[in-house]
């Protein structure tokens, strides 16, 4: 292994220099730099630690330094092109049967010749040696640990059986065979991750300090809401509490969050709210332990659509996450040179080809205001007192089924929170490995509890949820407690404890008894008990009805939390944007009207309207020129581009732009009066003949539009 160069060191800190340390925006890329794929983010996330030919990862990495960027890595820890390892070259041993195993016996592959792993004590040993040590000597300080999964219908492997008598200490069950069997077998896998998570975590820790380097460790996961949809086992919220963690990147997209759910007997894609719950999720998981949080979208997605289709479900992941105030660090996108330089198709065509400059040009607007966009103290319009208690152990009921059981699309997940999202009301998760955080309850005014998917990690769970309902929380208890998995072998039926399912041991600490269908008091709370299943509330038409009406109910009498007033919208102001979304299958087809005014950021061209008009089923992000404290500064408001070295001087206005090649730039910018001269110059400084320019007189903008370039344009106007 190549230890860091002198002159890698100077290249590394003036990199570091010169990016003055942002870290709000990033992207991951496995290529060296290329003026196609410059996004002009704050961090490359360089991906995979593998030299390639005519290239090693350090010139990879410098690649991206020489550019102005500060480098971060980025590796799976379940997967990934450790050839190396499997087939004997790092350590003289064979390492190929350590992949997943179904029961069919075979391996499930993550790609050619790269397996999903059981991670056993070997291939972490590989992992700090090779990967770990060498990507620190690199002088790289942030480590990504990609996608910690187990597949929920792994767990047949020989490797897999023996972890599974050393951790419970008996022989391995089949998980086909019972509900206890593979309760079981997903808690194992979800602690063998944990474990080696914690691992890795404290070895590249411990690691850096030999060279005097305070080492960072995020892990990049999908949200739990997803992984139980999918059937895949993760630590998910539990590695927020490891000290070795520095917190997440929430891996949402538009391939994720189009995973059909049923709603209202209808099942199909609903992508906004899917990824609405999904960051939620992702919020809750991180809140109380402060670990910062990473938002990611992906302007395409794993499988081949088209471009049409990408443009849509872009739009409404993206709006989701920006209804959370609370975030504003963001992975821009996952692998720019797929997304800038492989065709796909048009719509309603066969046809590939690379992206179109429409949708390069808004993307990169879009991409623009994250690295502009403000944290806020403002909530969501709705009220924002509704909480549904989540757990890690939402993954070990998912494969396969058993006899009286089905949970069809995870529903009695969407049970509990669609129907309150639908009706605009947005509705928080809360991580019940959370519960010991100080505050992570404070706000929530009803807590919705179902243990019909997911069963409590602890005792300890339910005596914080008994304490907060004592002090006058609300808790709203739906379940017929009738499924296979209450009886697993757990802590409630275990060392002492007799209880016949997990609830009435909740129940007994607060002396309710869970009689059918009724409220009662309990302290200051109080505790409504619904004998339906959630998935009850959304597998039919029209069944959601009580539920909400008893929800609404909970939160006006007896959380005295005001009024629950039902819409079909969700909406947020942050800084000068105006962020919203209209659900469709809602109470209305009213749409949301915006008055200018307003730059539309999800039209390329940047338009000024006097009005915006959102449909049900329609996303908007929007630019409010109203909220510009000072007009009469010149400023860029919104850019196909990264700004650089502004310069205000008198009645002229100067700044340089750049943007990826072969891409345009569209640019709406404010001036204190209508420009006398615009002088767009090439980075050689040739005057650009064919800018497309146009002012806006209602809102004092000039509109730019000309050619991308990463070196740089430079822009001079004068008024």
């Amino acid at each position: 292994m190549k230890t860091l160069t002198l002159l890698a060191l100077f290249s590394f800190s003036i990199a570091m220099h010169a990016s003055a340390q942002l870290e709000k925006t990033a992207f991951q890329t496995g290529s060296a730099w290329k003026p196609e794929i410059d996004v002009r983010s704050d961090i490359a996330i360089v991906y995979g630690a593998n030299d390639r030919q005519g290239m090693t990862f350090q010139e990879r990495v410098n690649s991206w330094r020489d550019h102005g960027y500060q480098t971060h890595f980025m590796t799976g820890i379940a997967w990934g092109e450790y050839q190396d390892y499997f087939l004997g070259k790092w350590d003289g041993k064979n390492h190929q049967d350590i992949g997943q195993v179904e029961r069919n016996g075979n391996v499930i592959w993550h790609g050619g010749g790269v397996p999903y792993i059981v991670p056993v004590q070997s291939f972490l040993e590989y992992m700090k040696t090779a990967i770990i040590k060498k990507v620190i000597d690199a002088g790289i300080t942030s480590i990504y640990l990609e996608e910690p999964e187990f597949w929920a219908r792994a767990g047949y492997s020989e490797v897999f059986k023996q972890e599974w008598k050393k951790y419970y200490g008996f022989d391995w069950r089949p998980q086909h065979e019972s509900a206890e069997n593979t309760y079981l077998s997903n808690k194992l896998k979800y602690h063998l991750y944990y474990e080696a998570i914690k691992d890795v975590s404290s070895y590249a820790k411990s690691y850096g300090k030999t060279k005097g380097l305070a080492i960072k460790v995020y892990i990049a996961t999908h949200s739990l809401v997803n992984y139980s949809s999918w059937q895949i086992v993760s630590p998910e919220a539990s590695l927020a509490s490891l000290p070795g963690i520095d917190g997440y990147i929430a891996q949402v997209w538009t391939g994720t969050s189009r995973e059909p759910t049923y709603f209202d007997g209808q099942r199909k894609e609903r992508v906004f709210e899917n990824a609405f719950l999904e960051y939620g999720s992702m919020v809750s998981m991180t809140a109380p332990t402060g670990r910062k949080m990473f938002f990611l979208t992906d302007p395409i997605e794993d499988w081949p659509r088209d471009w049409s289709d990408y443009k849509l479900n872009y739009q409404a992941t993206f709006t989701a996450k920006l209804l959370y105030p609370m975030v504003n660090n963001y992975e821009v996108m996952p692998w720019p040179e797929r997304i800038y330089t492989r065709p796909y198709k048009l719509a309603n065509s066969k046809e590939a080809v690379l992206i179109p400059k429409y949708y390069s040009t808004q993307m990169q607007v879009m991409v623009n205001a994250l690295n502009d966009m403000p944290l806020s103290e403002n909530k969501v319009t709705g009220k924002n007192g509704i909480g549904v208690l989540m757990g890690n152990s939402l993954m070990f009921q998912r494969f396969p089924d058993h006899k009286g059981y089905e949970d069809p699309q995870f529903s009695n997940f969407y049970g509990q929170t669609l129907p309150l999202l639908k009706k605009g009301v947005p509705v928080q998760t809360v991580h019940m490995e959370n519960l010991s955080f100080k505050g992570t309850l404070k706000d929530i005014k009803v807590l919705i509890v179902s243990y019909s998917n997911m069963k409590p990690v602890s005792a300890e769970v339910h005596k914080y949820i008994a304490d907060w309902v004592k002090g006058g929380g609300v808790l709203f208890y739906c379940g017929r407690d009738d499924d296979p998995y209450q009886s697993v072998m757990e802590w409630w039926n275990t060392k002492g404890n007799q209880f016949k399912v997990p609830s009435d041991h909740l129940f007994s600490l607060m002396n309710v008894k869970p009689i059918k269908n009724k409220k009662v008091s309990v302290g200051k709370g109080a505790v409504y008990l619904i004998k339906q299943n959630p998935k009850e509330f959304v597998l039919n038409a029209n069944s959601a009805n009580t539920y909400l009406d008893l929800v609404k109910h909970a939160y006006e009498f007896d959380a005295k939390a005001g009024e629950l007033s039902f819409k079909n919208n969700l909406y947020l102001q942050r800084g000068p944007y105006d962020i919203v979304s209209v659900m469709d299958e809602s109470l209305s087809n009213e749409p949301y009207k915006i008055k200018g005014p307003v730059i539309d950021l999800f039209d390329p061209n940047l338009p000024v309207l006097s009005e915006k008009v959102i449909k049900p089923g329609e996303q908007a992000l929007l630019y409010n020129i109203l909220r510009v404290k000072d007009k009469t500064k010149a400023m860029v408001l919104a850019t196909a581009s990264r700004i650089y070295d502004e310069v205000r001087n008198g009645r002229a206005y100067s700044f340089i732009c750049k943007s990826p090649a072969k891409t345009v730039n569209s640019i709406r910018v404010l001036l204190p009066a209508k420009p006398v001269k615009c002088a767009v110059l090439s980075n050689n400084g040739e005057e650009i003949a064919d800018v497309n320019t146009s002012w806006d007189e209602s809102s004092n903008t000039l509109y730019l539009g000309f050619n991308n370039s990463p070196d740089g344009i430079k822009v001079n106007l004068t008024w």
